[in-house]
């Protein structure tokens, strides 16, 4: 008891509860300070409780509504952590009957109606909403290295979480070089086939010194995947798709997860 009313004495104001509440956002590490203060498995149980009953018996429906650790006081204060994002620290003393601040409830609510917060939104497919986490460009060149990495190790998994991302699958690097070139470079056939079936890769794509991917794939004598992107130049031919630097990227999540 000793010890429970210890932290139950611990005197907090909107700012230094904001820079906790970023540290569980950060994975332990203190953002204004750059110290580690908690060990990253602590950080999981911990947002793990905040998302089960942080907030009194209103946990479930916050959960619900609202689909972020948080955790109330009775003093009026809210605490809420967006992982891997951002940490919010709320007072305002007006309470309802579970506890719980009511403004801090109420902009708890508005912020995942009007931003793709909640652990459920679908960054993809949720028009209504702003993604404040849209990739910059030095993240989106990480993205791309990302993909072109991951077709050199034959990487389908990663793959697949790119495309799923909603990368453009057919995106090239400084030299005109795509992640189908790679894969057929390295005789990669499974890669190959994914990025063809269902990421739509264009296989008349050219790098910076006129290559395609069958070019890759026949230097290299990957016999297999030439034929396979052989029948793909000749289905994309047979369409009246004959330019070079065509190419689409329009896919479906069901079938890039069958």
């Amino acid at each position: 008891m000793d010890f429970y009313f210890q932290l139950c004495s611990v005197e907090l104001n909107c700012e230094s509860g904001a820079v906790i509440a970023a540290t569980l956002a950060n994975g332990g590490i203190c953002p204004t300070t750059g110290l580690k203060v908690l060990e990253p498995y602590c950080i999981r149980d911990t947002l793990s409780l905040m998302l089960s009953c942080g907030m009194y018996d209103y946990s479930g429906q916050f959960a619900f509504k609202v689909g972020l650790p948080g955790k109330s006081g009775v003093s009026g204060g809210i605490m809420l952590v967006v992982p891997n994002v951002m940490g919010i620290f709320l007072w305002s003393p007006p309470l309802d009957h579970y506890g719980n601040s009511v403004r801090g409830i109420q902009f708890c609510e508005d912020l995942v109606r009007n931003f793709n917060f909640h652990n459920y939104d679908n960054l993809r497919h949720t028009p209504r909403k702003t993604d404040p986490r849209v990739q910059t460009v030095d993240q989106q060149a990480n993205l791309v290295v990302n993909l072109i990495f991951s077709a050199y190790n034959g990487d389908v998994t990663a793959i697949r979480r790119c495309a799923l991302l909603g990368m453009d699958m057919s995106h090239a690097d400084y030299d005109g070089r795509t992640a189908l070139h790679v894969a057929a470079a390295e005789g990669h056939y499974a890669v190959v086939k994914f990025l063809l079936e269902k990421c739509k890769c264009s296989p008349l794509l050219v790098d910076r010194w006129g290559f395609m991917p069958i070019d890759d794939a026949k230097r290299f004598q990957h016999d297999r995947t030439a034929e396979l992107l052989e029948s793909f130049m000749e289905k994309e031919k047979s369409k009246g798709n004959s330019g070079a630097n065509s190419s689409s990227s329009s896919f479906s999540n069901n079938n890039i997860l069958s």
